[in-house]
């Protein structure tokens, strides 16, 4: 796979490759009482993910990325689903997509080189603290088999070596295109380590990502901080790519959450206005809790003029619209979650804008740096009612991807969010439907506008993180000023 043009200059321009990974052997091995710590709610149903759900997303990708690698042969891949060739990274009949970008199989692929297998086995192995045995072992893999080895933390014949890394489905945390640079992250949790390590590795190392050589960017820890306390976690430098949006051209938001720290927004934005990447960035902090994760999980934008977003945080729900006055007073003293909204431009770096409310600022990057002159749309979670907005909100009904603008990938879990985007215009159509219609000609790709496309997600919503999650875009086409 040779070097491909990268560009992101939007979370809707339409989506042109993107790195993804598929649910591997590590998702079956999340057993109850590690779960949390691997960041999981619940444990999974490993063939369900792949054969019922996360292969529809395969799918429906290669339909709107990479065409020619399904179209004409959904009956033949389907009539195969038992062994799964198509999808599988090690197997001759793997789609090898250039578009839909499989990441194990790009880490087999830098593998191949001696020095680079040398070096990641070591760097593993300390992290792992492996003993000589095993790095020996390790060394008489070929690259295939000992990129399987490093993410689902088990050999071949099933003997387990270390933990498995069940969370590199979610590829956007891996790290985030911004215009023609990637920013690399620094996972806040320990079981995330291994990732980032495999992820820093394939970027500066494999062939696809040869022209950024001095574009990769890679936020550094706080200096001298091995000398501070563990306990202290005020310099503390965490960054995940579910709290980095590239929303426009010009401007980035970084979301101060669970994840991603002070310090790390800090470094990002100095970085960022030093090389002069973006002319502001803007920093959204909620609060510091497991139902909210990352900005992604409590909004993303669908159209120029449409967001998707958690009602806790709007205008309606902060300011009690259509409350009787008893109502008011008596909600005012309760303490209610919210954000905090600052801009920083690079030019004015003394002079920050304050934003009042998350609506506020969706749509001034709607009106200001994307030139909407239509009324911005907001859809909320559960369609705004107690209790399923927050129900919905927990099972990523905020988390959507883009495909191109105005059409997005949604959990069909989320009933009530349906409804909402269909109260504002959408049409809702199911993907094994789509699937069949693009297939038989009677919808083109190019034909399909504002869409919410609901994949199944009874197992996959488990994990905790829905389809913007599960993807890093490396190539977005520009949006052009309507």
């Amino acid at each position: 796979m040779g070097p491909s043009k990268l560009g992101v200059t939007s979370e809707i321009g339409t989506l042109r490759r993107l790195l993804v990974h598929s649910p591997d052997s590590s998702l079956g091995k999340v057993v109850p009482s590690k779960a949390q710590d691997w960041l999981f709610e619940d444990i999974v149903h490993l063939s369900t993910v792949r054969k019922n759900e996360y292969d529809f997303y395969t799918k429906i990708l290669m339909y709107f990325l990479d065409p020619e690698k399904i179209y004409g042969k959904l009956s033949h891949i389907n009539s195969n689903e038992s062994n799964r060739e198509f999808y599988k990274p090690d197997n001759p009949n793997f789609h090898r997509s250039e578009k839909v970008i499989e990441l194990q199989l790009l880490l087999d692929e830098i593998l191949q080189d001696q020095d680079i297998r040398l070096n990641l086995v070591a760097s593993v192995c300390a992290i792992e603290s492996c003993s000589y045995e095993i790095q020996n072992q390790l060394h008489m893999l070929d690259g295939a088999e000992l990129s399987k080895v490093f993410i689902s933390g088990s050999l071949t014949d099933g003997r387990m070596l270390f933990a498995p890394i069940p969370n590199f489905i979610f590829t956007r945390d891996i790290g985030v295109v911004v215009n023609d640079h990637i920013i690399l992250n620094r996972p806040a949790k320990i079981a995330r380590t291994r990732e980032a390590l495999l992820a820093k590795y394939i970027f500066h190392n494999h062939p696809i990502f040869e022209g950024f050589k001095g574009k990769i960017i890679e936020i550094e820890d706080t200096s001298h901080h091995f000398l501070m306390p563990i306990e202290t976690d005020v310099k503390k430098v965490t960054l995940e790519g579910g709290d980095l949006m590239m929303v426009s051209a010009n401007h980035l938001l970084v979301g101060v959450s669970e994840r991603t720290t002070i310090e790390a927004a800090h470094q990002v934005i100095n970085v960022l206005f030093a090389k002069k990447i973006v002319d502001k960035i803007t920093v959204v902090r909620i609060p510091k809790k497991r139902d909210y994760m990352h900005i992604d999980t409590v909004f993303t934008q669908v159209k120029r003029n449409v967001w998707v977003m958690l009602g806790d945080f709007s205008r309606k729900t902060i300011n009690k619209e259509g409350a009787d006055p008893i109502e008011k007073i008596l909600e005012s003293k309760r303490k209610v979650d919210q954000v905090t909204i600052i801009q920083f431009h690079r030019n004015d770096q003394e002079n920050p804008v304050y934003y009042e409310t998350l609506e506020d600022l969706l749509i001034s990057i709607s009106e200001t740096d994307l030139k909407c002159s239509e009324e911005v749309v907001f859809i909320f979670s559960g369609n705004n009612e107690f209790p399923y907005d927050l129900r919905e909100q927990w099972t990523d009904s905020c988390n959507v991807l883009a495909l191109k603008e105005g059409v997005v990938l949604g959990y069909d879990r989320n009933d009530k969010t349906a409804e909402a985007f269909k109260a504002a215009g959408f049409q809702v159509i199911h993907v094994h439907e789509l699937l069949e219609e693009l297939e038989s000609g009677k919808i083109k790709v190019s034909d399909l506008g504002d869409t919410l496309i609901l994949m199944p997600s009874a197992e996959l919503s488990r994990a905790r993180g829905g389809f913007h999650c599960m993807s890093m875009p490396l190539l977005r086409d520009e949006l052009l000023n309507t």
